[in-house]
Order: structure tokens, then C-alpha cells, then sequence
């Protein structure tokens, strides 16, 4: 092996059903005042903040009842401020593990988050080390449990950008697939699609390296099976192989990248609001045409390929397996762009705006935004 890398991820990974009853002492261990950072449903924490009161935390909620922005981002730092908090703790799915990441990094902060943000703002790294952050995922999807940043709405702008620092990596990441059962079919959906984008992105990345590599050709097929299986019933196995595909997809895309499905995905739910697994889903399957078309070397989109054509019961080249997926996609209940939302405006200024988005520095070819357009218009 000749290719140099490196690769980053949370301090320490607790994977495994009932791996939550471990959660009480390993926070109290670093803080005794927590802020418990969760959805809108205050009784999903409630388990977890009685166990914690139990070990001798005093608890603070904070709840996040829509994917965060800078104003949400700003109240839950000045609760965290004012309560002192030692330790931050986010249970929840995507948007309220990055809402819980990003209060961690600027409760200490002596900047404005503008400083901080990627495109929007200045981008600059912390001054300071974040709060010792732990990440305890209820959905199969973002893997932000494992990941450097936050993903921000800015609404002055429109935008969906990154908070980002090297020391954003939780503490501790604590991964207990039974916390995922019962979620419903349609935020499996999305949330299951987006996790599969997240292995097939960092795996057809310009920066993909064999460790990424290891994580991501496994979980592919694993994760298209898994969730096959879940729009058929509840599967308690199956919600373990998403979660676990959802770890790796975290992983894998902290040190590899995204590529063009992140790239417009980040621009088009802060234009319009939609539901980032959602949008993920709709574009996976054209973007991947559009990159196979395109690249110079196609050895591991046809990789892909050959996983979607097994799992869809496809011919193996891309366009017919792309295809399948996107027929399967839409049976299942995942509903196209404009269904979402999100029109023709919104899909020109996205493809406009992809070009600075730091998901598409690493996609496997260079795609214009006109291919960005038409391959919108074809997830419409």
C-alpha cells in the first residue's frame, strides 16, 4: 500500500443494542451540569435525564424542534452559558446531534458564530476547545455523531453552511440501534437513504483511501439490503445494520468527503426548508448517472452500479440500475423535488451555489451547473 492518510473520528465509539445504559456515568464522568440537548418531544430524553439525575447531574434541557439555524444555535449556547454547563449531550437524530455539536463549540467561544462559518462567514477555526460533547444518535441517517461539523441554516442568507473544527469531534459517541426502532417509515426512508448516500459518496470521492474504502464497500450493500427490509416491517436486526451504516457513512465521509448529492443538498434546504434526507434520496440516483457519464475513470461508480442492479434486480450498467433505485425510491413512498417543495428557482440558484460548497470539491467529476440543473430537473 503507497497511499499516504489520515484518518480522524470521535474519541471512543460505543456500538451495540442496550449500549445506552452506559450513557449516565460516561457523562457524569466528564460534568456534572448537562445540558441535554433533544428533539421536540421532551419525553424521549426523559429516561436519560432521570439516570443522569441519579448519578448526581444537574440537568438542562434544551429542545430543537426543527433543523438548526443560527438563532436556535444562539439561544441553546446562552442557556448553556448561563447555566454553566460542564458538558453538552445531544440524543436525537441529524438536526439535533449538529444543533448539540455546534452549542458545545461556542458556548466557550469568545467569537460570533458568523466568524466561524464555512461560505457565509469567515471560517475560521475556534479560539478555544469546544465542551466535551457525546453524541447518542435516534436515527439511521446523518452520522453526525462521528463527524467535525455542524451544519447551520443561516437565514440572513439563505444558506445551509458548516460549522467545522478538527476539535468538534465528540468525546464520545454512543450508538444503540434500539433507540431507532419504531421510527416511522418515512423518516426510515429518507433518513436510510441518506446513510446509503453517505457510503456511496466518500467511496466515489476523489479522496477516498483504503480505510474509507473498507468502511464503504461493505456498507453499501449492506445498507441497501437493511433498508429494503425496513419498508417491508419492522426488522429489529435490520435497524442494527442501518445504524451501523450510518456509523460508517459518518466515518467514512469526515475524511473522504461527500461529492454532488451533498453539494446541492446543503443549498436546497436552506432555500426552501425541505428535509435534507429527502433531498439526498430524490438526487441520489440521477447524480450518479450524471458522475458515471462524466467521469474519466468509472471503475467504482460501476461498482455501485453492480451493488444497486443485485439489490433492485437490475441490468448492472448505471443507468439501468440508477433506474431501479429511483423507481424503488418513489414506491416506497419518497417523494420527488417539486413535491418537496422545491422549484425551478430554487434548483437554479442551488446549482449556482453547489460550486461553493465544500461537499463538491471532492465529487468524482467536474459537473457543471447546467449538468447541476438537469440533474435536479430529473429529481423533480
Amino acid at each position: 500500500m503507497s497511499q499516504a492518510f489520515a484518518f480522524a473520528t470521535a474519541t471512543e465509539i460505543l456500538f451495540g443494542r442496550g449500549k445506552l445504559v452506559e450513557a449516565p456515568a460516561r457523562i457524569a464522568a466528564l460534568g456534572r451540569r448537562v445540558l441535554l440537548v433533544g428533539g421536540a418531544t421532551p419525553a424521549r430524553a426523559a429516561p436519560l435525564a432521570s439516570a443522569l439525575a441519579a448519578a448526581g447531574c444537574r440537568v438542562t434541557h434544551f429542545a430543537v424542534p426543527r433543523e438548526p439555524d443560527v438563532p436556535l444555535i444562539e439561544a441553546g449556547v446562552a442557556l448553556a452559558r448561563t447555566t454553566g454547563a460542564e458538558v453538552v449531550v445531544a440524543l436525537g437524530g441529524g438536526a439535533v446531534i449538529d444543533a448539540g455539536k455546534a452549542i458545545a463549540a461556542m458556548a466557550p467561544a469568545p467569537r460570533q458564530m458568523l466568524d466561524h462559518l464555512e461560505v457565509v462567514g469567515l471560517g475560521l477555526p475556534l479560539d478555544v476547545a469546544p465542551l466535551p460533547f457525546i453524541a447518542i444518535p435516534t436515527t439511521a441517517g446523518t452520522g453526525a455523531e462521528v463527524t467535525r461539523n455542524a451544519v447551520i441554516g443561516v437565514p440572513d442568507h439563505a444558506r445551509k453552511v458548516s460549522l467545522r473544527d478538527a476539535r468538534m469531534l465528540p468525546r464520545l459517541a454512543l450508538v444503540d440501534p434500539a433507540l431507532t426502532d419504531g421510527c416511522p417509515r418515512a423518516i426510515t426512508l429518507a433518513s436510510g437513504l441518506d446513510a446509503i448516500t453517505q457510503v456511496i459518496e466518500p467511496f466515489t470521492s476523489t479522496r477516498a483511501n483504503p480505510l474509507t474504502d473498507a468502511l464503504c464497500a461493505d456498507a453499501i450493500p449492506r445498507g441497501l439490503a437493511a433498508l429494503k427490509r425496513l419498508m417491508q416491517g419492522e426488522d429489529a436486526q435490520a435497524r442494527d445494520e442501518m445504524a451501523w451504516v450510518s456509523l460508517c457513512g459518518g466515518l467514512a465521509l469526515a475524511n473522504a468527503g461527500l461529492g454532488a448529492v451533498h453539494g446541492l443538498a446543503g443549498p436546497l434546504g436552506g432555500l426552501t426548508g425541505a428535509a435534507h434526507g429527502a433531498i439526498c434520496g430524490a438526487l441520489l440516483p440521477h447524480v450518479l448517472r450524471a458522475n458515471r457519464r462524466a467521469v474519466a475513470d468509472p471503475a467504482r461508480l460501476d461498482r455501485v452500479a453492480g451493488c444497486l442492479s443485485e439489490a433492485f434486480e437490475s441490468a448492472p450498467d448505471m443507468d439501468s440500475a440508477a433506474q431501479a433505485l429511483s423507481a424503488w425510491s418513489q414506491s416506497a413512498g419518497l417523494p420527488g423535488l417539486a413535491a418537496q417543495g422545491i422549484g425551478p428557482e430554487a434548483r437554479a440558484a442551488a446549482a449556482l451555489a453547489a460550486a461553493t460548497s465544500s461537499s463538491m470539491k471532492a465529487n468524482p467529476a467536474p459537473l457543471s451547473a447546467a449538468d447541476l440543473v438537469a440533474v435536479q430537473d430529473a429529481a423533480a
